[in-house]
């Protein structure tokens, strides 16, 4: 098969690129472009270059799989660096996406033409780097220095819509792409053209220390977007050449980061985790076309929005009239927040609005291919509710709980068909957050599983699959980590000097800070319904006693804080009740290091990440990772908790529990089986 073919009609060369399936820039197709533009050169008859591709998608970008190992020439640099000595105008047709390196080399070409829902983007930041074929060079000569910025340090591609407006483009077309870019080939002919890297740029310095300042928050802890931002600003300062050297020194250096090596191991793993042994391409997929929610309150409300913006139709099911307009009115307000923001179309908004059904009635749920139940944490109600889905679904309807801590394999048992049950474990706000933990239970069958992953892709979230434990991957996790931070509230510390730890290190913000803004009585409330044994009741007696007083958070003005507008302090409350409960279970108050405080949470965390490995809870370890990146906020530059553990050191990790095991016991500090059977194996 010919990766790259060139055909001639009249005196317009169409080089075009077959790599399937989204026209990676090997090493074969580099070469293959290559030798076509030099041999088209040479060939006087040829008076304009059309460079496209295939298949779904322009080039997406770079052969990822290819990092790391020795460049084989030309590399995407020494290609661009040919395309730069072309003496016949060059237009890249761009259809489907053209990412990184795939934008790279459309920017190497003189013209660009986009057909209508295609995009562009330079993502390189998402996997801790910068463009390294001339993309910071580039781009901010094409359309100037704040454009090429934003969309450089935010790695977000634009529309072709956009991508005109700011000058990416040349002309927009509509229908056939290689109709319309002939059509503009011949338009150009024996008109000047000017090369991309002889554009004259000119900045003010100012606008690079301002834009700093402006992305500082959301940019916080990455090494990359400060980079590209150091190599857009030698576009300013530096001739062509000279920038792309700065730019490609940059790009090695990155490359070799922990920062970008964390980045680009969650790449990887986020795609690896929707790959489960038994499920392949032969398994046969349950039809889910219909989709019913039982429970409209906020996660009801948060999970229909996330399958209507998806244009899937949505059902509601509520107790009564009264509350079933309640959460259509609140489903209708935040789509319409969405719609004035702009992450809503018209056409979505308009697909919501008459796509969302609301009813009383179990019968209603009659023609649904899945039905999700999202009421309240309790077991009992929870059994009833499914007990009814039964009665009134239809005979092969999947059967999925939302809940977040409960044994779902108790919950399977009330159905007659414990097969059809699966856990679909959304976050709130769920039309927001990324992350879809499936449950899997021990009857789960492998069509309904093979639906579920299917349906989570199809509505844009991290999938992750979990075996049945209480608080599954995610909550088991995070409960180690709020169980140390209740601790060391009883031990000494307070809940600034823990929260400033915590988001020192680069979680969004600390442990006390989230549960405020979450409330607190959801985790007490859930905490009623789990097995006493499965948490440490000392750490979380101050989270009851707040919430008995009323002190539930931010919704109540208090909780481990107080709040006065944008005025925030620590709760006096919190203080005293601290002291209650330290002399109440005997535990002498100290002084602790932040070093403690890290360690204590963090490693908590982390052990309980590998025994849930241990235990096939998770399929792989970096199945943990994905789930607490994209949960909750783990640094993605530190890769997730047990790719942060490898890089800090298993053994120390092992060292330091072990010494918390001695000095407060070994009911949570026992080290995982599997992180000592590594620590051996890597001695």
């Amino acid at each position: 098969m010919n990766i790259v073919l060139t055909e001639i009609k009249e005196n317009i060369a169409v080089v075009t690129i077959d790599n399937p399936p989204v026209n990676a820039l090997s090493h074969v197709v580099r070469s293959g472009v290559s030798d076509a533009i030099q041999e088209l050169c040479k060939d006087t008859s040829v008076k304009a270059i059309i460079l496209i591709c295939v298949g779904r998608t322009f080039c997406a970008g770079a052969d990822i799989s290819e990092f790391g190992k020795p460049p084989l020439s030309p590399s995407l640099s020494n290609l661009m660096a040919k395309m730069d000595q072309i003496n016949k105008p060059l237009i890249a047709a761009i259809h489907g996406t053209a990412l990184g390196g795939g934008f790279e080399l459309a920017l190497g070409c003189h013209y660009r033409i986009m057909i209508e829902g295609a995009k562009v983007g330079l993502p390189e930041v998402n996997l801790g780097l910068i463009p390294g074929a001339g993309g910071t060079q580039r781009l901010p000569r094409l359309i100037g220095v704040a454009a090429a910025l934003e969309m450089i340090t935010s790695g977000k591609p634009i529309s072709a819509r956009k991508a005109f407006e700011v000058g990416v483009v040349d002309r927009i077309c509509d229908n056939n792409l290689l109709v319309s870019a002939t059509k503009f080939a011949k338009d150009i002919i024996g008109k000047p053209f000017i090369k991309t890297s002889e554009l004259e740029l000119l900045a003010s310095p100012e606008i690079f220390e301002e834009f700093s300042k402006k992305i500082l928050k959301r940019t916080r802890g990455f090494l990359a977007p400060n980079i590209a931002i150091s190599a857009v600003r030698a576009a300013t300062e530096k001739s062509f050449v000279e920038g792309v050297k700065f730019e490609q020194e940059c790009f090695e250096k990155l490359m070799k980061s922990p920062e970008s090596l964390a980045q680009r191991h969650l790449f990887f793993a986020e795609r690896l985790a929707t790959k489960v042994p038994d499920i392949g391409k032969d398994t046969s997929i349950r039809k889910i076309e219909k989709i019913a929610i039982v429970g409209g309150g906020t996660m009801g409300c948060g999970i229909a929005i996330s399958f209507l913006t998806n244009s899937i139709p949505v059902l509601v099911l509520e107790q009564s009239a009264k509350t079933a307009l309640l959460a259509k009115s609140n489903i209708e307000e935040i789509i319409n927040t969405l719609f004035v923001k702009g992450r809503l179309s018209e056409n979505q908004k308009n697909f919501t609005t008459e796509n969302l059904t609301i009813s009383t009635e179990y019968s209603d749920l009659s023609l649904s291919d899945l039905v999700i139940e999202a009421v309240f944490e309790d077991m009992e109600i929870k059994k009833q509710v499914f007990q009814k889905i039964q009665k009134f679904a239809k005979q092969d309807v999947v059967m999925a709980s939302n809940t977040s801590f409960l044994d779902l394999d108790e919950i399977a048992s009330t159905t007659s068909k414990p097969q059809d049950v699966i856990g679909l474990h959304f976050f709130s706000p769920a039309y927001i957050m990324p992350l879809l933990e499936i449950i899997r239970t021990k009857h789960t069958s492998t069509d309904v599983l093979a639906a579920a992953l299917k349906l989570g892709k199809l509505i844009g979230k991290k999938t992750v699959v979990s075996g049945v434990c209480t608080g599954f991957i995610a909550n088991r996790m995070s409960s180690c980590y709020g169980r140390e931070a209740g601790l060391l509230l009883l031990e000494g510390a307070d809940p600034e000097q823990i929260d400033n730890v915590l988001y020192k290190f680069g979680m969004p913000m600390g442990m006390f800070s989230m549960l405020d803004i979450a409330g607190i009585d959801i985790g007490v409330l859930a905490r009623k319904n789990i097995p006493t044994e499965s948490f440490d009741e000392r750490a979380f007696r101050i989270h009851e006693a707040l919430v008995a007083s009323g002190s539930k958070g931010q919704k109540t003005n208090a909780g481990f804080y107080c709040y006065n507008g944008k005025e925030k302090t620590l709760n006096p409350e919190v203080e005293a009740l601290t002291q209650k409960y330290a002399e109440e279970y005997g535990i002498k108050r100290r002084k602790i290091t932040p070093k403690e405080i890290e360690e204590r949470c963090l490693f908590s965390l982390i052990n309980e990440g590998f025994k849930i490995v241990e235990e096939g809870i998770a399929i792989r370890a970096s199945d943990v990772d994905v789930v607490y990146t994209s949960a909750f906020g783990f640094p993605r530059y530190k890769g997730g908790p047990l790719h942060y553990a490898e890089h800090l050191g298993l053994d120390y990790i092992l060292k330091r529990i072990n010494k918390f095991a001695k000095v407060h016991g070994n009911r949570w500090w026992t080290p995982s089986s599997l992180l000592v059977s590594l620590v051996r194996e890597n001695k």
